[in-house]
């Protein structure tokens, strides 16, 4: 939630500035359906998460998954209703998305990379919504690459982390369909390629020096390590690390777009 509500007030930031009213709606937006998207999750994994998270809530019995679908329901409407408040396009962006977030969770996040696929491609849309509320999407077009790339790669890490539970539940990822090393491929030519990425926005003049020290220092250093860790340390624990390390990461990314700007 946090990181949603931070990448839309980012997006937001580097767009342009709008009413404070605006402001609140778009980020709120992306906090209500990031809650909404995790609680669903988390009724739809239950059986996985009894094996890779059994200390989460409903494996340890804290809520009912009944409860927890009403949870999500509430917020995905609360996300709609707040996105309506804003313009037309933002509503648009934010149905099609509860819509993805659902579907990701009760079927496409056990297919071979499409369900990986919708989940990046709805963290992206993020700043792409926040473009939108302040009819600046143009501005957010590297942010959301950015966001897309970042998390695809910490989405085929998840997945190498979940072998067993996914495994047991029918899931077919691409470490269980494939095996390890092809998801191990995969998650290097991504963040190879968000690292060169990178360097495109100060050497086409959209950021400045600053962007450029923080990207590479904060960010892409961290990158380089989580494909060499991957490769070194082919372990569960490993990657439990890596993904946490690439969310944490995604902060430090938010602070090098924004002090770009100048």
């Amino acid at each position: 939630m946090v990181i949603s509500f931070a990448s839309i007030l980012v997006a937001i930031a580097i767009c342009g500035w709008s009413r404070w009213e605006i402001v609140l709606f778009a980020c709120l937006t992306g906090a209500f359906m990031t809650a909404a998207a995790n609680a669903i999750n988390d009724v739809y994994d239950l059986e996985i998460d009894r094996i890779n998270r059994p200390h989460r809530p409903l494996p340890k019995g804290e809520i009912t998954p009944a409860e927890a679908t009403v949870f999500s329901i509430i917020f995905f409407l609360l996300g709609v209703l707040s996105s309506a408040l804003i313009n037309e396009a933002t509503l648009i962006i934010a149905v099609i998305f509860a819509a993805l977030l659902y579907l990701y969770s009760a079927s496409l996040k056990r297919r071979v990379l499409i369900g990986n696929i919708t989940v990046s491609l709805a963290t992206a849309f993020a700043f792409i919504y926040g473009g939108a509320a302040v009819e600046q999407v143009k501005n957010a077009i590297f942010p959301a690459l950015f966001a897309f790339l970042m998390h695809f790669g910490r989405e085929i890490i998840k997945d190498m982390e979940d072998v067993e539970g996914d495994g047991q539940d029918g899931a077919l990822t691409l470490p269980i369909r494939h095996g390890i090393r092809p998801a191990q491929i995969l998650v290097t030519i991504l963040l190879g390629t968000l690292i060169l990425v990178t360097q495109a926005p100060f050497f086409l003049g959209i950021y400045g020096t600053w962007y450029l020290l923080v990207v590479n220092a904060g960010v892409n250093a961290v990158l380089l390590f989580t494909i060499l860790s991957m490769w070194l340390k082919p372990q569960r624990s490993n990657y439990r690390l890596l993904s946490a390390l690439l969310k944490a990461d995604m902060l430090i990314g938010l602070a090098a777009i924004y002090i770009g700007r100048y």
